[in-house]
This record gives structure tokens, C-alpha cells and sequence, in this order.
């Protein structure tokens, strides 16, 4: 699409999934069906920020609906921000905080893969830029004056009461509003617990991400592999080869990047551990939030909330870029935690916590985590259905990733990279060792946009049937 208006009407509506010979429907139902296409088709790509759309009379005499209504289209997105109008420019597409420039006509940043693979991120195209436009302009309209000032270090009270109702419902944490301090992301969480814990041992999951390590043995502590199996972390160890430990971090809901999730009796042991030796759990609840074919298992802190700190962020609900983490404390750990959260950066930027809070307590935010919920489970499906039959496909009852068993990681990511296809190897995940270990992939279906999630699966059946042989 170019910047002057269109001129095959016909394929401009066809194009955006418009069918402009429909019958005739009632005006409201007409209304919404075409506002959904237009939003959808900027949220995809397919309308491209700056795209000048037909004027209303014309978009009126296409599609056989009112001025009235087409104007009423116009004015619904542009107040969602999916449009811009100006005098004398018409209305254009705008440019959503989730597309990226590359979207918007330019270069891809240099070295960056054609297709995307790799753990870790979400799908970001679906962040609910219209949702937040919400509610940050509602949180902007209500929000005292001294929300403009330096805050609290634990951050703002109406995020900290939101979340607090929300990690009870949706994830069984034991979380008053007073033991929660939220942080720039998980990162920042785990790095303050590291700094106040000064200089312990802190066992972590051996596979598990070699960054979290870095975090840790960056802020003073000291990192203790601990096996995971088939039953997730080996609890058992604590008492034994690591027993010198003084926090454990584990992922229970869904192990990164096994997949596996924590066995009911490794739960307990984790918190018999930490009642008897004092030690501390440490609770990543990374992707909790994305269950596929049961109900998801309460949070480990809901079981021993003296013994376990609990770390959510909103990196995998809605994006990285928020930078909008929280940790759920002992209480005998508030204080400190705090102290060590001033003196890092004071506190987290308040206008988008408060955004959080508005999303949370209009519950927008669970219906954003329903709707990628469903997004996320076909596509794990999909992932499934190209792969299984042939590939053993692991960790695929929750989250954004699932583990595929090769016999030899390093062709299989060599031939794929040919292809312009980047995914996770496993072995990046081990601990330091002599040993042999078990070899596969680790694919992250959450990360690419819906357009290019079908080839990238492809490509990637494709490398595998070329690299396992006969």
C-alpha cells in the first residue's frame, strides 16, 4: 500500500478480509465485523503503518453501509489508535507500539534471523496495544499528582493491590499487597535477592538459563548446579551433593527448558527443605499463566509463603518491553528487598504500573491472557502435529517452548541457520561439565508473528528430515 488512497477497491477490501458483496445485516453487526477486519489487518501487517485508507463516502458506497457507520468505524479506531486523521491528510494507518520498524518498510537489523525459533519471547505482535491505550489514559485521568514524584521503592500501591487479588485467583500466591515489590522484570528480581542473600550458595536448575547464572554469580552469589529429571528438580539433592545451599531457584510450573513439570513430591521435599535448613525457594513462575490441557498447578509459595519468594513478570503475558516484574516475599525479607530496590534505581517507572493496575482490575488482562491462551495452544498443536509423529516433542502440556530430542544439535542448528531459521540448542542450557549430555532443540513457538509461524514450521521439518537420515 502506498500514501495516496487506493484504487482497486476491490482488491483493497478483499485484501483485508472484507467481503464487500455480502448481504445486507443489521447496521450494529456491520458495524463490528468491519471494525474487527480493519483492526486486525493493522494488528498483521497487512495494513501497514502509514497506509491511507478509501475516504468515508467511499468506503460508505463500497461496502453498502451508511456514512453514519463508516464514519463511526473511523472514529473507533482511530480512538483505539489503530488510525490517525488529520485535515487534509485522511485518515492513515498508524503505528502500533508492538510493530517494529522493520514493519514499518525498513531494513531488518543486521544478523537477524528470517525466521524465529528460539525461547523466550512471546508472540509481541499481539500485545493488546489497544487494551493499554485504555488503560493508560484512564490510569493518566485518575492518577493523583505525587503519582508524578519519586515513589515508594516497592512500587504503587494499586499495582501492588491488583496483583495481589490476581496471584490469588489465577495462581493460588499468597501475595498481601505489603510483601509485594514490584521490579523492572525477573531479572531485577533475582539480582535484589542475590544482593541481600550476600554472597550464598544458590542452587539452580542444571538444565536451565545460563543468563540467570550470570545474574547471580554477577551480584555476588555463588551458583550450585542442581539435577532436573523427569520429575522436574531433584529436591532430594539439597539435603545431599548441594547441601551447602541457601536458596534454591526453581521453575515448577513448566521447567526451562525441559518443559516438565515440578512432581508433587519434589514440592514438598523443596518445602520441607527450606522449613528445616532455613533455606528459600525461589519460585520462577515464567509462563504459569499458559496451560493447555488441564488445569494449572497452584503456585509452589501458596504452600509455604514463610519459605518461598515468588517472581512473576509481565515479559510473556504482554511484553518484554514493559519492563513490569513483581516479587511476592517472606515477610521477613520486605525491608531488605526494598533497601536494595532504592538504592538500584529507586523504583519502577509508575505510569505503566499503573496502566498494570487499570488492565488487572478491569480484568482486560485476563482476557488478553485467555485470548493468547488460545493463540499459543494452537500453535503448540500446530508444532505438534508437523513434528510428532516422527520426533520425540517434549514439554508440551504448558508454556511457550517444547524440547525436540536430536541426536546431534549442532548439524541440526547449522542446517537451519542455512535456511535463515534460529532455534535454542539444549546444550547451551547445561551446566558446566566433562560429561556427555542429552542433545535436542529447544523451540519457542511463542516468537514469531502468526504470518510466519507456518513456514518457519516447515522449514524447520524440513532441516530435521535432512539431517536424521534414512
Amino acid at each position: 500500500m502506498g500514501d495516496t488512497e487506493p484504487r482497486s477497491v476491490d482488491g483493497f477490501w478483499a485484501g483485508i478480509g472484507v467481503d464487500q458483496h455480502r448481504g445486507p445485516e443489521a447496521a450494529e453487526g456491520r458495524r463490528a465485523g468491519l471494525e474487527r477486519a480493519l483492526r486486525d489487518a493493522v494488528r498483521d501487517g497487512r495494513l501497514a503503518p502509514g497506509t491511507r485508507l478509501p475516504a468515508m463516502s467511499r468506503l460508505a458506497a463500497d461496502l453498502g453501509v451508511s456514512r453514519g457507520t463508516a464514519k463511526a468505524v473511523y472514529d473507533q479506531l482511530v480512538a483505539e489508535g489503530y488510525l490517525t486523521a488529520r485535515q487534509g491528510s485522511g485518515t492513515r494507518v498508524a503505528r502500533l507500539p508492538s510493530q517494529t520498524p522493520a514493519e514499518g518498510g525498513e531494513a531488518p537489523r543486521a544478523g537477524a534471523p528470517r525466521l524465529d525459533l528460539r525461547p523466550g519471547s512471546p508472540d509481541v505482535g499481539a500485545f493488546p496495544a489497544a487494551a493499554w491505550l485504555r488503560a493508560l489514559r484512564r490510569a493518566i485521568a485518575t492518577a493523583p499528582s505525587r503519582a508524578y514524584d519519586y515513589g515508594d521503592p516497592r512500587g504503587r500501591i494499586e499495582l501492588r493491590t491488583a496483583l495481589s487479588g490476581y496471584l490469588g485467583r489465577a495462581r493460588g500466591v499468597i501475595a498481601p499487597p505489603e510483601r509485594i515489590v514490584i521490579t523492572s522484570g525477573y531479572v531485577q528480581g533475582l539480582a535484589l535477592l542475590t544482593r541481600v542473600l550476600d554472597g550464598a550458595d544458590i542452587a539452580m536448575e542444571d538444565p536451565g538459563l545460563p543468563f540467570h547464572r550470570d545474574v547471580v554469580r554477577h551480584n555476588g552469589g555463588h551458583v550450585v548446579p542442581l539435577a532436573v529429571d523427569e520429575r522436574g528438580a531433584c529436591a532430594g539433592h539439597l539435603s545431599g551433593s548441594v547441601g551447602e545451599a541457601a536458596a534454591v531457584v526453581v521453575t515448577p510450573a513448566h521447567q526451562y527448558p525441559t518443559g516438565v513439570t515440578l512432581h508433587p513430591e519434589r514440592r514438598r521435599a523443596l518445602t520441607d527443605w527450606a522449613r528445616s535448613r532455613g533455606g528459600l525457594v525461589v519460585e520462577d513462575d515464567y509462563d504459569g499463566e499458559f496451560r493447555y490441557d488441564r488445569q494449572p498447578a497452584g503456585a509452589l509459595q501458596g504452600t509455604a509463603p514463610g519459605h518461598v519468594v515468588y517472581l512473576g513478570t509481565a515479559s510473556k503475558t504482554l511484553g518484554p518491553a514493559l519492563r513490569l516484574g513483581w516479587m511476592v516475599l517472606p515477610p521477613y525479607l520486605v525491608d531488605a528487598v526494598a533497601d536494595a530496590k532504592l538504592h538500584s534505581d529507586h523504583h519502577t517507572e509508575s505510569i505503566g504500573q499503573l496502566a498494570l493496575a487499570e488492565m488487572v482490575d478491569s480484568h482486560a488482562y485476563d482476557r488478553h491472557i485467555r485470548a493468547c491462551r488460545l493463540r499459543y495452544r494452537r500453535r503448540r498443536d500446530q508444532l505438534v502435529d508437523r513434528l510428532g509423529a516422527r520426533w520425540n516433542v517434549r514439554g508440551i502440556a504448558a508454556g511457550l517452548h517444547a524440547l525436540v530430542d536430536v541426536p546431534d544439535e549442532k548439524a541440526v542448528v547449522a542446517r537451519a541457520e542455512e535456511e535463515g531459521l534460529a532455534v535454542g540448542r539444549l546444550g547451551d542450557h547445561w551446566h558446566p561439565s566433562d560429561g556427555d549430555r542429552p542433545q535436542g532443540l529447544v523451540i519457542g513457538y511463542g516468537t514469531p508473528r502468526d504470518r510466519a509461524y507456518a513456514e518457519a514450521l516447515e522449514v524447520l521439518g524440513r532441516v530435521l528430515e535432512e539431517t536424521s537420515g534414512p
